[in-house]
């Protein structure tokens, strides 16, 4: 049944100084500003454009931010792998140095200032490579490779330059899905306990000790799998609402975000926010796609999304708020 003030309404209060926890819809009048004022809430959240891209791509790999991202790799119409890296301020993206070694399908983690890109393809005739680059908010230098050549990465885990795991990805052409992990120390980096469940363009968020890998492609199919790590093994946990593979994902162990995908038509545009328990689906993208670069992000309250593919490759940035309140004062103006 109803309640009252679902019928009616809530009764317009009189306050000295604004309520401390209003609810959505709530109206009052502040007697020290003679304002009327309102609350509004969107708990679902919401996608924004945000500034273009300098080179369509996708399937290329992310670190940092909504508001201070670093984008690596990548392909472009026609499968060239990228070598571009570009930097977003929260307004625009900049070029910046490229790496090294071109790649698609590549793995990164880390911040816009002390990232890390590891194995991928670099070209025909598909064959995965090993190679690690880290970059220092300059230049990108070449490091220790990985002990076992992958590709077909989404995200994976990493606090900066000198922390981060890698797991999943394939091998081979056709491609073999693999359960591998490896942990990197600055120097070199360690086989550690595998996955539970095998498999490749998975999404990924935390750091080296505890992460968080979910969704992805293996044989036969799409997965809606969720693995937790806590620096010793993986843990099978509750499941995505929608298998998917390929989208772009941002987070922690314990907040994360999972958006887009998968990699046949068609294309999601929604997002499902994981609070470290179970999955909900929330705001939608404005544009369906698969293959976006993502920022390595912080929780679930915000993340940035760019690129992917579309029908071909597009520039578009879409960038996630959630919570959205607000307190507005109402004018006769």
């Amino acid at each position: 049944m109803a309640e009252y003030k679902q019928i009616h309404g809530t009764t317009v209060q009189n306050y000295t100084v604004d309520p401390s926890n209003p609810v959505n819809g709530e109206i009052w009048y502040n007697s020290t500003s003679a304002t009327l004022k309102g609350f509004t809430a969107n708990p679902a959240g919401s996608w924004a454009s945000g500034g273009s891209l300098g080179t369509a791509r996708g399937i290329g790999a992310g670190a940092g931010t909504k508001a201070a991202t670093l984008i690596f790799a990548g392909t472009v119409p026609g499968g060239t792998a990228q070598i571009k890296t570009e930097s977003y301020d929260g307004t625009s993206w900049t070029e910046v140095n490229d790496l090294n070694t071109a790649k698609e399908g590549t793995a990164g983690a880390g911040t816009q200032s002390s990232a890390i890109n590891m194995g991928g393809v670099s070209g025909p005739p598909n064959a995965s490579v090993a190679s690690t680059e880290t970059w220092d908010g300059t230049s990108w230098t070449a490091v220790n490779d990985l002990n076992t050549g992958r590709k077909d990465f989404g995200g994976n885990a990493g606090a900066d330059n000198t922390s981060a795991l890698c797991f999943g990805g394939s091998t081979g052409h056709p491609a073999t899905y693999q359960a591998l992990t490896e942990s990197w120390d600055g120097t070199s980096w360690t086989e550690a306990a595998d996955l539970n469940t095998a498999r490749g363009s998975t999404g990924g968020a935390g750091v080296r000790d505890e992460a968080l890998c979910f969704g992805g492609y293996g044989t036969p199919a799409l997965k809606s799998e969720t693995e937790s790590w806590d620096g010793t093994s993986w843990t099978e946990v509750a499941d995505l609402n929608t298998a998917r593979n390929s989208g772009g994902s941002s987070g922690n162990q314990t907040a994360a975000l999972y958006f887009g995908g998968p990699s046949s038509q068609p294309y999601l545009t929604s997002t499902e926010s994981w609070d470290g328990t179970s999955w909900t689906e929330v705001g939608n993208l404005s544009t369906g796609r698969y293959g976006l670069q993502s920022s390595s992000g912080t929780g679930n309250t915000s993340a940035l999304g760019a690129g992917g593919y579309n029908i071909p490759y597009t520039t578009a940035t879409e960038e996630y708020t959630s919570p959205l309140t607000s307190t507005v004062t109402f004018s006769t103006d």
